[in-house]
């Protein structure tokens, strides 16, 4: 049985199944149709699935090209139909981990995905798992889930691997491909197995011994990147106190050519992986009666930069005599990082959130989010629309924010049009020398 999916997938003659065609399972389905595998995507999204089918762009970073040539190929195809599973032969799961409201793993996605693939799983099948999650999910909830829906044997009948997801929207210099691909498997065969398909698209493959040490990389990385956050985000609070611009002090420092990484402070955290992802090693960690006390504090850190990010503003609007209630607010960006279309856990929601409790007028204006799609979180500002990019409309406002350094906005204008700017991002660095019109933040 291993010997048969190896030779079928030495000679690219295999499958791939990939449930979930989001920010992750989409550039996977992608990478792995370039290298002339075939492959099958599934997801309970009927739009999803018609607009890959169709050609038509729903992550605005990846592009029309990209989607028109997966709809023209007799090699892609994508389905709302999961009995369909079973003409993969690697089945890859790129679906979401949550945090609950009670900011714990939420497995909801995972349990349910698991258990659609469990009845549709034949001999032969190797499943692979690639949504961030704590140590011991595979092991732990994965593989009962598939033994006892299929009444097969893991190792025995069928084959499981776990392989974090590595994506980073929008990073021109790495994308799916180019990125070595860790991978840990249930047992040598499931290794192999797993390592064998990786191999026909990605760049390297990293084995490691098993898949909870595979599950812990993905948290490592993430949690080495919100630390590190929490830390010149502290240090921006401190250094304006104290007169001192961090930014000149991190350009600075990272001159010197070892023994320091530069990263950069901002309005708070977002996206899908560094808010949410330190928090499932925190929950893990009690079970063993540890305590993760880095994490907790830098996630302390990062959640209170919103509300000092207010406190920034309203200083800039009281210097003008001006009250935060009934003033008119711009917030610069609403997804979570620059140029993407992604705005999962952004910051911009919480800034509006907290204007909005003081009473401001809030607006925002991003071209790469022109209106506020619904969800769990922010519903309640679902539909607002962006607001036009002009002097007439821009000038009208009592304070504009820069949340989100997209680079295809003009920051010159800006300068020029609004008469008071608070800038967490330093993208107004060497636009304008009218230091009463900026305010870092």
């Amino acid at each position: 049985m291993l010997d048969k999916l190896l030779n079928k997938i030495e000679k690219n003659e295999y499958r791939v199944g990939i449930v979930g065609l989001g920010y992750v399972g989409l550039p996977l389905m992608w990478t792995f149709h370039v290298k002339g595998v075939p492959v099958l995507g599934f997801d309970i999204d009927e739009k999803k699935v018609n607009c890959i089918n169709e050609g038509i762009p729903y992550i605005k970073h990846l592009g029309e090209d990209m989607m028109q040539k997966l709809a023209g190929s007799s090699m892609c195809d994508a389905t709302t139909d999961f009995s369909r599973l079973n003409e993969a032969d690697a089945i890859l799961m790129c679906v979401p981990t949550p945090l609950d409201h009670h900011r714990e793993p939420d497995m909801t996605y995972v349990e349910n995905t698991t258990k659609t693939v469990s009845k549709h799983l034949r001999k032969g099948h190797l499943v692979i798992l690639e949504s961030t999650t704590y140590p011991g999910t595979t092991e732990e909830l994965i593989i009962p889930i598939l033994e006892k829906e299929s009444g097969m044997k893991a190792g025995k009948d069928f084959y499981v691997a776990y392989s974090p997801e590595r994506e980073d929207p929008g990073n021109e210099n790495f994308n799916t491909a180019a990125i070595p691909k860790v991978v840990g498997g249930h047992g040598e065969e499931a290794l192999k197995l797993a390592r064998a398909v990786y191999d026909t698209a990605i760049v390297e493959t990293v084995p490691v011994s098993d898949t909870k040490t595979a599950e812990a990389v993905k948290l490592t990385e993430n949690i080495f990147r919100s630390v590190n956050i929490a830390l010149v985000n502290e240090l921006k609070v401190v250094y304006e106190a104290m007169g001192i611009d961090v930014h000149e002090v991190l350009d600075a420092a990272d001159t010197k050519p070892f023994g320091f990484m530069k990263f950069t402070p901002g309005p708070g955290l977002g996206g899908h992986c560094i808010p949410i992802d330190p928090f499932y090693l925190t929950w893990k960690a009690r079970e063993v009666e540890k305590y993760t006390r880095f994490i907790e504090l830098a996630g302390e850190v990062n959640t209170t930069m919103p509300q000092y990010v207010v406190d920034r503003t309203l200083k800039a609007l009281n210097s003008r005599k001006k009250a935060i209630n009934g003033s008119s607010i711009l917030l610069i960006g609403l997804a979570y990082k620059p140029n993407v279309d992604d705005d999962r856990e952004s910051p911009t929601y919480k800034l509006m959130d907290l204007f909005d409790g003081y009473g401001a007028e809030v607006s925002y204006y991003d071209p790469y989010v022109p209106v506020i799609k619904p969800s769990r979180e922010h519903g309640h500002w679902a539909g607002k629309k962006s607001i036009g990019w002009n002097k007439t409309t821009i000038q009208d406002f009592d304070a504009v924010l820069i949340s989100t350094n997209h680079s295809n906005i003009n920051y010159g204008e800006l300068a020029d049009w609004a008469d008071l700017i608070i800038d967490t991002r330093n993208a107004m660095n060497g636009i304008t020398s009218d230091r009463n019109k900026i305010w870092k933040a």
